[in-house]
């Protein structure tokens, strides 16, 4: 096990909004992990707390047998390296003012041209592409660069928060794609998380169904698909559109 949450609870008094409500779920070392739900579903409260950028107000976030939830940021540096996250926005949180050889170096503390040149391969991008600024790319290839600062400390888990909302539907593919094979590539943990069963459905093994800061089903990905036992799930299902068919619509090809 690699992560183990158990009855985590995040109340924001001054808002008065309770965001999640005794959420517990196991991730194994090696699997690909989806969360799922709308807007306001406490998706990115979790990833805050999975993180160990927010702290629950009950209940427990522990990674490879260790409690994070309560420990200072001072004693979360083997955290910071082992755990990263893709965001929705690769052009905002990408350094504008950088060149990607430095974006991707970031997260090292130096320099790293052997580092950043496997990296810039493993994603996709050519080599020349390290001394472009972000605002060259487009959003698929931006997104390519995300990734590869991601990876750049060679973590155990990436966790992908709306990877793909921003981008086409035909730069999504290629880029859940390019998540699978290097999950696969470099032997990573993945947690997923997106509003698109359709996303999750495409890369996940394992999924966890999100409602009002609630885990309304939990399941493997194709038994909580093929016969959902919750409400909201069917609801959701029958409600989101099939990645394979608009992907199947489109003749292909990309700036991804």
């Amino acid at each position: 096990m690699i992560i183990e949450v158990r009855d985590l609870e995040r109340r924001y008094a001054r808002r008065n909004v309770h965001a999640l409500r005794g959420v517990s779920f196991d991730v194994d070392a090696g699997q690909r992990f989806g969360i799922v739900g709308e807007s306001g579903s406490g998706k990115s409260t979790l990833v805050r707390l999975l993180a160990a950028l927010d702290r629950p107000t009950a209940g427990t976030v522990s990674f490879r047998g260790r409690r994070v939830d309560q420990l200072p940021e001072r004693k979360l540096g083997f955290l910071r390296s082992e755990l990263q996250i893709v965001f929705q926005d690769p052009m905002g949180s990408l350094d504008p003012r950088m060149r990607v050889r430095d974006i991707i170096s970031e997260p090292l503390g130096r320099r790293d041209s052997a580092r950043v040149a496997e990296l810039l391969e493993a994603v996709g991008l050519p080599a020349d592409a390290g001394g472009r600024y972000p605002h060259q790319f487009s959003g698929g290839q931006r997104q390519r660069i995300s990734i590869a600062r991601a990876l750049a400390p060679r973590p155990s888990v990436l966790i992908a928060d709306e990877p793909v909302s921003a981008l086409d539907v035909s730069v999504r593919g290629q880029i859940l794609d390019l998540l699978d094979s290097l999950v696969r590539e470099f032997s990573l943990t993945l947690v997923l998380v997106s509003h698109d069963l359709g996303v999750v459905r495409h890369v996940c093994e394992r999924v966890a169904v999100m409602r009002r800061g609630e885990i309304v089903e939990l399941g493997d990905v194709e038994e909580v698909y093929e016969a959902p036992k919750h409400e909201y799930t069917r609801e959701l299902l029958a409600a989101a559109p099939s990645l394979r068919a608009a992907l199947a619509r489109l003749s292909g090809g990309d700036d991804a």
